[in-house]
């Protein structure tokens, strides 16, 4: 079995872009307003979709919902798109490198449309851009990341995911592709449950260092 790294598959908001404090101002506000029953709910729902959110714990609150929407759109276009330390120059290294990469983001289309006009650079990192719409199930399902090697070509032995909150992890160990956790949203202990290594950002970090990745988890598996 080929030990060699194919496609990277990035989340975006705390693996790309320092973007979840940012998230969590915002949903905590929404949630003291709206479910102050359900304390930390802000932390809950990290990693899911609005449609998740929504459904799991504003079902049936219409005009709640219609409300949210129209508060987090207008957050999402001025917020700050600061990348994680490190990340322009490990995705341009993996490029230079041959290693096709994606985009796997739980984020809709009026949120892209917000990201990509603050960074359009952006789209040129990337082979392919997946997003919530594409996607049948939400993560935890593995549903996002298999669509992502699919449409790459690529193996998922050959895949390395690159996730921060617990439902991302939880996606790419489902799918059965390395896992490389960001310990930006989640304190590194918890994402070493369900990591195949942990970094607090990309400062550093290597295609060696994920070969060599692929290589020790494949003995691991042996």
């Amino acid at each position: 079995m080929e030990k060699k790294l194919r496609a990277a598959l990035f989340d975006l908001d705390g693996v790309v872009f320092d973007t979840e404090p940012q998230y969590t101002v915002f949903w905590r506000t929404v949630c003291r307003e709206f479910r102050p029953d359900i304390p930390g709910l802000e932390n809950i729902i990290k990693g899911q979709t609005l449609v998740q959110i929504f459904d799991g714990y504003f079902h049936g609150m219409t005009a709640e919902q219609d409300e949210i929407v129209r508060q987090l759109d207008a957050y999402e276009q001025q917020m700050k798109y600061d990348y994680v330390p490190g990340f322009v120059e490990f995705i341009q290294a993996l490029r230079a490198n041959g290693v096709k990469t994606a985009l796997v983001t739980s984020s809709n289309q009026p949120k892209m449309d917000s990201v990509f006009r603050a960074r359009p650079q952006l789209r040129d990192y990337f082979d392919a851009v997946l997003i919530a719409e594409d996607f049948d199930e939400s993560k935890p399902s593995p549903d996002c990341y298999l669509k992502a090697a699919a449409r790459l070509e690529i193996g998922i032995n050959n895949c390395a995911v690159f996730e921060d909150s617990i439902n991302g992890l939880r996606s790419g160990r489902a799918a059965e592709m390395a896992v490389v956790g960001l310990a930006t949203t989640n304190p590194a202990d918890i994402v070493a449950q369900y990591s195949d290594r942990v970094i607090a950002d990309f400062t550093g970090f290597t295609l060696d260092d994920c070969e060599e990745m692929l290589r020790q988890r494949l003995i691991d598996r042996s």
